[in-house]
């Protein structure tokens, strides 16, 4: 059996402040309960620029396939359109309304996705200008295939979006307010199936976009998963990481940064029972980050 890699002190420390913190309040008592959309929950997005106009993410009988609509703009790639996708679906599900409103600044709004401003061409504010325009004009496509039924739905997230913010100045405030309108499609399945997260675990995560996605997936598996599972590491990779070499154990092989990626999600969410496998991932049934209420009684 490997080991996954360590983390350093450093990073390690702060997730361990963070879990302390979270466990001091849960995320329905302390205000940072969010949610993700379930259908970037079971395949996701690149994690790097894959260069391309269409990207397709497959588990199992499910598949996403992602277009972009604008010649030019590419595709939505990285940790910014996870943490837009957060933000989208914790406000949607909270106003339970299509119609979003980001404020009239865009460093407020990146306050609100955890993020710092910073300028030049690697800078927190161009890179999330570049992503939001990614993910605004882009199509998603998802289905169900078998032997027997094929199902799908095509949508965007975003049917249309006004943004008022000046990048070089994004302190700024605008005299409007900048704002979004999510196809109804999407608005309907964040509010009827979001997948309940919570908000602290994004902010130790948001620097990579493996262990938000680990941490998505986890506590939706933990919801329904009722005994020992072990998944193979090709399924793993076709639903989190095609854009990896290899799953071998590698220095960039996918085995070896989900596991690395894994031992920073369980720093936050010391409940999830995952564990490497002999031949993939040993998912053994666990508490939701998200503790499940009880109906309260009358």
């Amino acid at each position: 059996m490997t080991t996954p890699a360590k983390l350093t002190p450093l990073s390690a420390r702060k997730l361990l402040l963070r879990s302390i913190a979270m466990e001091d309040g849960e995320a329905l008592d302390s205000g940072d309960l969010g949610f993700m959309a379930r259908a970037m929950v079971q395949a996701t997005l690149p994690h790097r620029d894959p260069k391309a106009m269409q990207f397709t993410r497959r588990n199992g009988d499910f598949s996403l396939t992602i277009t972009a609509m604008a010649p030019g703009v590419g595709l939505p790639y990285g940790r910014y359109p996870r943490l837009l996708l957060a933000w989208i679906a914790t406000e949607a599900v909270r106003t339970k309304s299509p119609d979003l409103v980001l404020g009239r600044s865009m460093s407020g709004f990146m306050e609100q996705l955890g993020l710092i401003p910073s300028g030049g061409r690697w800078g927190t504010v161009p890179q999330l200008r570049n992503q939001m325009t990614r993910l605004f004009r882009a199509a998603f496509s998802c289905a169900y295939t078998d032997a027997d039924r094929m199902a799908g739905v095509n949508m965007a997230v975003v049917e249309a979006f006004d943004l008022w913010w000046e990048p070089k100045h994004p302190d700024q405030p605008n005299l409007f307010e900048s704002t979004i309108s999510l196809n109804q499609r999407f608005f309907n399945e964040i509010v009827n199936r979001p997948v309940p997260i919570d908000m602290r675990a994004l902010e130790a995560l948001k620097g990579s976009s493996l262990a938000l996605d680990i941490y998505f997936w986890a506590t939706y598996r933990a919801s329904y998963l009722k005994r020992a599972t072990e998944i193979p590491w090709k399924s793993l990779q076709d639903q989190f990481g095609s854009d990896y070499a290899d799953t071998k154990q590698g220095r960039h092989g996918f085995k070896r940064e989900f596991l690395e990626k894994l031992t920073m999600v369980r720093a936050v969410y010391p409940d999830l029972d995952f564990s490497e496998g002999e031949h993939g991932l040993l998912a053994f049934p666990s508490r939701t980050h998200v503790p499940k209420r009880p109906p309260s009684g009358g």
